[in-house]
């Protein structure tokens, strides 16, 4: 399912060069981006590809969007909103969607970890406890009683040493399994974040999966080789001016990790 068809850049660029974000995407005004099942924005450091996302949520108004400003205003760059426009996708039947699924959002490398350490904050495992409890039928008095036992102390220090257990990466993983969902769509920016190359891969397996087959949409902004050979994307090429689409070997990130591994490619092939 595509639920965001097109995004179509503010064509306006202030002449003052430290405006926000005119000046960020100046070589790519006016530019239409056509959004496929999953899309990826590749850039280097620098590129915009961030911002693009943080501009496509807050013109959608989902879940995620941070609110932007230049200058400590916000008129620069609500003026840049104003001038952006969008189109939605159409269902199964043909029929153009009038509003996006209400689980859409747009997700921050810095969001994931944020989650990993909540995960692992003995605060909130404290209250998840007792919020388990309460569900199960216990009063607020009975789980302040409860809270004061030895069960659950102990309880608690169990949790705690299983997900010490577990690295960043793992937890990583285990966030992406809980929160992408069939039937949505995705702004994701950098999730490779902790990930090793292999939990990558999986990763992007399981992006592959939700749209595929299960009805999600995805917007990912990265510049790791890994998720970018291992998605099955469009890839939007940001350093390119104009703005064109690549294929994923073509992009300089990978070619820079084809270069160094060949030279020294001796060092694999010894028997």
């Amino acid at each position: 399912m595509i639920y965001l068809r097109s995004f179509k850049l503010s064509d306006y660029t202030n002449r003052n060069p430290n405006i926000y974000p005119d000046y960020v995407f100046k070589h790519v005004a006016g530019e239409v981006l056509l959004f496929d099942r999953i899309t990826v924005l590749y850039g280097n450091n620098g590129s915009g590809k961030s911002t693009l996302l943080n501009v496509i949520s807050n013109k959608l108004g989902i879940s995620g969007a941070e609110k932007m400003t230049s200058y400590g205003h916000s008129i620069y760059a609500q003026r840049f909103l104003d001038l952006s426009s969008y189109q939605l996708g159409h269902d199964e039947q043909e029929h153009e969607i009038r509003q996006l699924p209400e689980g859409s959002r747009y997700m921050k490398s810095e969001d994931i970890l944020y989650e990993i350490k909540k995960i692992q904050q003995s605060s909130v495992l404290r209250e998840g406890i007792m919020y388990e409890q309460i569900n199960k039928g216990m009063s607020k008095a009975q789980a302040a009683q409860y809270e004061a036992t030895y069960a659950f102390k102990k309880k608690l220090e169990n949790i705690q040493f299983s997900q010490e257990k577990y690295s960043n990466g793992e937890t990583s993983m285990q966030f992406f399994e809980e929160y992408l969902l069939p039937g949505q769509l995705y702004l994701l920016d950098e999730p490779e974040t902790s990930l090793s190359p292999a939990n990558q891969i999986r990763m992007a397996e399981q992006i592959n999966e939700l749209a595929r087959y299960f009805d999600s949409q995805f917007i990912i902004a990265t510049h790791s080789p890994f998720v970018l050979g291992a998605l099955h994307a469009k890839i939007y090429n940001l350093d390119a001016k104009p703005l064109q689409t690549a294929e994923w070997f073509e992009l300089d990130n990978v070619q820079f990790f084809y270069r160094f591994f060949n030279k020294h490619k001796q060092l694999f092939e010894r028997e």
